[in-house]
């Protein structure tokens, strides 16, 4: 019972040595460097005259409107399926707000640390009362689109 103690005290240390770096580094630079996609309606996509809007870019404003006390100061950076991992390891961002689905494997391989769920997804079917399926499994052999790559895949 001890060592679990221990073992969590230590792990809570060092994540927050590590956060606290970030944040340090952060406020250094004045801005948070906001990862987020490219375009995609309502989540995160510049208006006609450039101004980003959307539920993601929402939640980079409230991050640096604590830490900065100000939401404008924020840099956004348009990230990709296939990039926006890269961009969160290397420092080209600070915080990754984007379509982003929370696995273990990413938790425990490349080092994220997942703190807040914006936005709740979840997948059906709509198929053609005539091919009367009633379980996935009468769907055998039929071509389903999604987007490649993604946890949904």
């Amino acid at each position: 019972m001890l060592r679990s103690i221990a073992l969590t005290v230590a792990l809570l240390v060092g994540c927050a040595s590590a956060l606290a770096g970030t944040l340090d580094g952060v406020r250094q630079k004045g801005t948070v460097a906001c990862g987020v996609n490219v375009g995609l309606g309502g989540f995160s996509m510049p208006d006609s005259t450039g101004v980003w809007k959307g539920l993601d870019v929402d939640a980079c404003k409230a991050v640096a409107a604590a830490v900065f006390g100000d939401a404008s100061k924020v840099r956004y950076v348009p990230t990709t399926g296939t990039n926006r991992f890269t961009a969160l390891q290397s420092g080209e961002i600070d915080i990754l707000s984007r379509n982003t689905t929370f696995t273990f494997v990413r938790d425990a391989t490349i080092g994220l640390r997942m703190v807040m769920v914006n936005f709740y997804d979840g997948q059906g079917f709509l198929v053609r009362t005539s091919v009367k399926a009633e379980h996935l499994s009468d769907l055998a052999g039929a071509t389903i689109c999604m987007l490649q790559g993604s946890t949904h895949e």
